[in-house]
């Protein structure tokens, strides 16, 4: 089981408004060049995002159902991830302070071969995975809260297509 926690220097609401966007999931998620939401109300429980995961030349597409949310401080998720099944992602949110949110990432395989493929290896893997995430999602948030807290002053991103992320799902 990988565990792993970031501390963002941005209020536990805009982390929690970053996680709630599906159609964002791909600006902080490693591995999805693109998400939107699919079925339901994201992150209402059942609803689903659909994200696509570009290796060179082949294109992979999987979704994300969430299966509890309690907003403002839970979400977990079951990510597909084809033929090795799936895994159980939560997020739990933590206030830190006044300003700062605690974020406890948690994932472990829960369907499929990918269970009993686990192993030590693969959990190396997860936990550089999990810190690229966690610095992706830190980055958003702390970019977000500081426009917020500045009124507004820094400049707003371009839209435009996401960034594209290497390596696996979460």
């Amino acid at each position: 089981m990988a565990v792993r926690h970031r501390l963002i220097k941005a209020s536990p609401r805009t982390v929690w408004s970053v996680l709630a966007d599906g159609d964002r999931y791909a600006e902080w998620v490693v591995g999805p060049s693109s998400s939107q939401q699919r079925e339901g109300d994201w992150p209402e429980v059942d609803s689903t995002i659909a994200y696509e995961i570009r290796i060179g030349p082949l294109s992979l597409t999987n979704n994300t159902v969430v299966r509890r949310c309690q907003e403002p401080d839970l979400l977990e998720l079951e990510a597909r991830a084809g033929v090795l099944g799936t895994a159980r992602i939560a997020f739990e949110l933590r206030p830190w302070g006044r300003r700062d949110c605690l974020v406890i990432l948690d994932e472990h395989p829960l369907r499929g071969v990918g269970g009993m493929l686990h192993n030590a290896g693969v959990e190396v893997i997860t936990q550089i995975r999990h810190r690229a995430l966690l610095a992706r999602l830190a980055k958003v948030c702390e970019s977000e809260d500081g426009a917020a807290r500045d009124g507004g002053a820094r400049e707003a991103p371009a839209a435009g297509p996401r960034p594209a992320g290497g390596g696996a799902h979460a």
